[in-house]
């Protein structure tokens, strides 16, 4: 039985959302789909987001909140299938949800109530889910895909891409995608790890004694700022603020750091006016944990007392509070980071249709393609659109 062959219209490789998304829409249109996976259970990353409830989606999806080499290339996806066609289908299977911060909706109870939407969703459309398929080759011959896997051999004239990237390799992620991508002849956009912690080294190993403080901030890196909290960890910089803008970040490049967004410009001169006799240190103190305000005051290396210190050295100091630097010797790489920026280029791929345009029947989806969200549920969100697009076109 092992070297049995089995035929269908579609085969997914990737039982994770991408794909068990197109497996439904094309199984609900009358296709035979098989759905292939190496691992032991479906929606890995499902099940650990948004803390095990699944930040299934974001209501602010806009196609500038994704990275792409061709910016335009999300958008005819995404305005196929928003976010409100996807709280349809969560509200049609009865699991509540709640919107958090920024549009980010999560479930009220489990991410799993998410995968079960999905496999029964799948099991409406006939289509079969195969998992403890360990892939062995993939080839194509006489307008067929044929993949040899661990337990058997299956054909197809459409093949789906949806194994996503190498983010997250504990949960088994790969870069299975650009290798079959390359093996048809499919340009790689350079993978990079994304929404992933900082490293610090040399004399910012300091602000790791500071492990565990969180602050809001507005966190920049060239033309690309985010207003959320920062979290100062015992290997460097992470929090909301800090994941997104990782995405934007490139070696060598610093980031600026406002730990004082909410206070008015020329504040610590108007409180010299004020209450001169207040220390700097004290002053933070108010804005800032205390920690964190001892040691920023320490490294503006000023008088005590605002009364000492000239005016034009209290505005350098507000300034550099407000754009405060930071280098990082790197981030704690694809093991922790969430995504992956880069991918199968989409110069290789209609947007309409996710269909390689050089290798007809072969489509690639989700996060194996060259399109990252923003943090808070718009990776997700790609998934959906993405794989609904390729659903409707097999």
């Amino acid at each position: 039985m092992k070297d049995a062959l089995s035929t269908h219209d579609v085969i997914v490789i990737g039982a994770g959302g991408a794909g068990l998304m197109c497996a439904l829409t094309a199984g609900q249109r009358g296709r035979d789909v098989v759905v292939l996976d190496h691992a032991s259970a479906v929606g890995k990353k499902i099940l650990i987001s948004g803390g095990g409830r699944c930040n299934f989606t974001n209501i602010g999806t806009i196609a500038n909140r994704f990275i792409c080499t061709n910016p335009h290339f999300v958008k005819s996806a995404l305005s196929r299938y928003t976010p409100q066609d996807f709280i349809d289908l969560v509200d049609r299977h009865g699991i509540a949800w709640h919107e958090k911060t920024l549009g980010q909706l999560f479930c009220d109870s489990s991410a799993r109530q998410i995968v079960a939407m999905l496999l029964a969703e799948c099991e409406q459309g006939n289509v079969t889910v195969k998992l403890d398929h360990e892939i062995g080759s993939v080839e194509h011959h006489d307008g067929l895909f044929r993949v040899a896997t661990s337990q058997g051999i299956y054909q197809a004239a459409n093949l789906v891409i949806a194994t996503g990237g190498p983010s997250i390799p504990k949960l088994g992620a790969t870069d299975f995608a650009y290798r079959l991508a390359r093996q048809f002849g499919l340009k790689i956009v350079e993978p990079r790890p994304a929404l992933v912690p900082f490293t610090l080294g040399g004399h910012e190993v300091l602000f790791r004694e500071l492990s565990g403080i969180a602050t809001n901030t507005v966190v920049q890196c060239g033309k690309q700022q985010f207003r959320e909290a920062s979290l100062f960890t015992h290997k460097g910089l992470s929090g909301p603020a800090m994941l997104q803008i990782s995405s934007y970040w490139h070696p060598g490049q610093s980031i600026g750091v406002d730990f004082i967004p909410d206070q008015e410009q020329g504040w610590l001169l108007k409180l010299k006016a004020s209450t001169p006799g207040v220390s700097l240190n004290k002053v933070l103190n108010t804005h800032l944990p205390a920690r964190l305000a001892e040691v920023l005051a320490s490294r503006l290396d000023l008088p005590q007392n605002l009364s000492q210190i000239s005016d034009k050295a209290l505005t350098a100091a507000e300034q550099q509070l407000r754009l405060w630097p930071f280098n990082p010797n790197g981030t704690e790489g694809f093991a922790k980071a969430e995504v992956t920026v880069g991918g199968i280029s989409t110069d290789e791929l209609s947007s309409k249709t996710m269909q390689a345009k050089r290798v007809p029947g072969l489509y690639a989806i989700g996060e194996a393609v060259d399109v990252t969200g923003w943090l808070g549920g718009y990776n997700f969100q790609w998934a959906w659109a993405s794989g609904f697009a390729a659903g409707e076109a097999l």
